[in-house]
Order: C-alpha cells, then structure tokens, then sequence
C-alpha cells in the first residue's frame, strides 16, 4: 500500500492491487483562495468525503467519474465503515456533521477522520475497531486542537498516526503548525517525503509512532 499526503486533509491511498482512494479533496479556490495547494489530479475509484466544505468535499476537481462515498460503502471489496460524528464539540451546531472512516487496505486497518471536532464515545470507538494508521487532524480552531489529538491517539491505540490539517506555508487558515503536536508525542520521524510505501511487516510494532509527511501538491 501507497499513502501520499496531497495537503490539508487530502490523502491518496493506493492498495497493492491498484485501488485508489482519495480522501477529502479541496477546493484550491475555496474561502477565498486560503489554500494554495495544487489540485489533487489522481484519477481515484472512490473518494471518501467527510463534511460537506469546500476544503474537503470538491470531488469535481478530479478526473474521472469516481464513486463518492459520504458514509458507509464498499469500493472494489474494500469494505468502507462511516461512523457519525460532529465538527464541534456542540453537537454539530456550530459546524455540522462529520463521519470517521475506517477501512483496511491490504490487510492495514486505517482510521480517517476528517474534521473530527471532539473525542470520541466508546460506542464509536468500538464502531472504528482496530486502528493500525490513524490520519488525524491537530491544527485545531475548525477541529481538535494538538491536545485533543494527542488524546484520540491514545483513545484509538494506533500504531502509527499521520497528522494532517494543520498550518503550512500553503495553508493560510487560522490553524496552528503541526509542531504543538508533536511537542506531545514521545516517537516522532519527519520523513522528509511526500508518499511512503506500507507493509504489514513495516508498521511500528510498538506504537504510537508519528510520521510528519510533506504535502504533495
């Protein structure tokens, strides 16, 4: 399995078979040209689609025709679970809705969630089940802050945790840098690269482990 940061919370992850998901692809224009990442160009089977922004949902932007899933499916017998959740700590009334994806992709199980805005249940915890690579947000402002990751992280048991949604030099949003984040965490790699190849055999046994990545685009 391939995992390639696009930017903001735009992944794209291709299993050993050539399936491709892409995670919440923005709007290079969206909220007044806030973020200046390129578009995301790869040509994906489906598109997992977490809240209904525009620096998440421009699946338009795309080629092809892909299958959007804005909750459960399935996507070339890749089982894709979506678990309710809001981007606030209200309730969704300040924010709306969120959903929290998990789904294994040769064999790693992987937990994707979007703009999470507060910590999660036991009954959703449970709903996400084991979580191998957790993809989560730490800028905070529109999501949890670096603390509140810091306690999904522990909350989830991953074994590896990718942050996204965070301050970059092509990110203008009033979000923090990744850095409070990892001032958090106890094993941290700042891989220098913007795509990394995963194996079962090649995930920390140990974890967590946290792998700053570069944007892509």
């Amino acid at each position: 399995m391939k995992i390639k940061w696009n930017g903001h919370a735009s992944f794209t992850i291709t299993a050993s078979d050539g399936t491709v998901i892409v995670t919440d692809p923005y709007d290079p224009g969206g909220y007044g040209g806030v973020l200046t990442y390129n578009p995301v160009r790869d040509r994906a089977d489906a598109v997992l689609v977490s809240h209904e922004h525009s620096d998440h949902n421009y699946v338009q932007g795309l080629p092809g025709s892909p299958m959007v899933l804005r909750g459960p499916g399935e996507v070339r017998g890749i089982q894709v679970r979506g678990i309710d959740t809001h981007h606030d700590e209200s309730g969704g009334a300040e924010r709306g809705p969120n959903i929290v994806f998990a789904f294994a992709v040769d064999g790693i199980n992987i937990c994707f969630v979007g703009d999470l805005g507060h910590q999660l249940s036991a009954e959703q915890i449970e709903a996400i089940g084991p979580v191998d690579i957790l993809l989560v947000p730490v800028g905070g402002t529109y999501t949890v802050d670096a603390e509140g990751a810091a306690k999904l992280v522990a909350s989830l048991r991953a074994r590896l945790v990718i942050p996204m949604h965070f301050k970059t030099d092509k990110c203008n949003l009033p979000i923090t840098e990744v850095d409070g984040f990892l001032a958090k965490m106890t094993n941290v790699k700042k891989l220098g690269e913007s795509e990394i190849e995963l194996l079962q055999e090649t995930l920390p046994t140990v974890g967590p482990e946290v792998w700053v990545m570069n944007y892509a685009c």
